[in-house]
């Protein structure tokens, strides 16, 4: 009888496990940077410690049989030079979805396809992240209460993703509206995004290139503002790998906007990474943006109200976990 109930018991836990096939991850970046900055927070030069979005978040997955899955994502921002946390908590993302043959639909808070299809996905230099980040692009989508659908692959490298953000009756709040377009193609990968928000519109188109250790690519945006009125956003990127280093260089250029005389702006990096570990790599990089007069897209302004140009030298160490 006893070696029954032992059979019975180790069977019924065993059971158990095999249906739960589900897992939770802790990760997380820590990026830190001494840096010189030049008319940035101020009219003027001074010495920071600059975070670069830190981050620690959880993500998990239940296999529910049948190819589904149900996956949620949890990631909370902070600066570890104070150790002040981002508010909202869970502010850099906080999703539940199912996934499984017919694709992927997404209940939460994210961040838009159109920004990781185009813009992000060619910043290759610190992830798009502090000082040294994408300023000229137009990020138009609302992250919250928002639902999605991702599709399967149509064909080898072929998805699409669309998504909404509801208004939820808030006082001048509106639908804002989200889609993108990614296919990769072996060395070739190309993506289009395009996002609508209140009146504000803005499409793009991105490619990227891998020839061994080089890599290029650029985008190109269509920015329409419902009270500045249009203007478009070129971007060029380059990255060349040797063994643990890495040399970055990217340069965009914003048009003026049509009804805003001299509120064009380029914006230009140069950036050397080394590879510590797979996790672990130190950088320096040199970043500057030339505003116009009247626009600023980054940095401070003076006195009289003129757009001043920016630029930051930086010194920093990145730990992914």
């Amino acid at each position: 009888m006893k070696k029954t109930l032992i059979v019975a018991a180790v069977s019924a836990l065993a059971a158990g496990g095999a249906l739960a096939q589900s897992s939770v991850t802790v990760y997380g970046r820590l990026n830190l940077s001494v840096e010189s900055q030049k008319n940035i927070s101020v009219d003027g030069t001074q010495v920071v410690l600059q975070n670069s979005a830190s981050r620690i978040g959880f993500k998990g997955t239940e296999d529910l049989g049948g190819g589904l899955k149900a996956n949620f994502i949890i990631e909370h921002g902070f600066s570890p030079d104070t150790g002040a946390g981002a508010s909202p908590f869970w502010g850099r993302q906080s999703e539940v979805n199912l996934a499984g043959a017919f694709g992927m639909v997404r209940l939460g808070n994210f961040t838009s396809e159109a920004y990781y299809a185009t813009a992000d996905y060619i910043s290759m230099h610190n992830h798009d992240t502090g000082t040294s980040e994408d300023k000229l692009y137009a990020y138009l989508g609302r992250n919250g209460n928002k639902i999605a659908y991702r599709t399967p692959e149509f064909i080898k490298g072929l998805t699409a993703e669309a998504a909404i953000s509801l208004s939820e009756g808030a006082v001048g709040q509106t639908r804002t509206y989200d889609g993108a377009i990614n296919y990769a193609a072996g060395p070739l990968q190309l993506g289009f995004g395009l996002e609508r928000n209140n009146g504000n519109e803005q499409y793009a188109i991105r490619g990227l290139y891998e020839m061994g250790p080089v890599i290029l690519g650029a985008y190109f945006q269509m920015h329409k503002d419902k009270t500045l009125g249009d203007r478009n956003v070129y971007r060029f990127s380059a990255a060349y790998n040797v063994g643990a280093s890495e040399f970055h260089f990217n340069f965009g250029k914003s048009d003026e906007f049509d009804k805003l005389n001299n509120s064009d702006a380029t914006q230009y990096t140069v950036g050397y990474n080394y590879n510590l570990s797979k996790r672990t790599k130190v950088y320096a990089f040199y970043t500057a943006v030339d505003n116009g007069d009247a626009f600023s897209y980054f940095g401070a302004t003076n006195r009289a109200g003129k757009a001043l140009d920016s630029s930051s030298f930086a010194v920093g160490v990145r730990h992914n976990f």
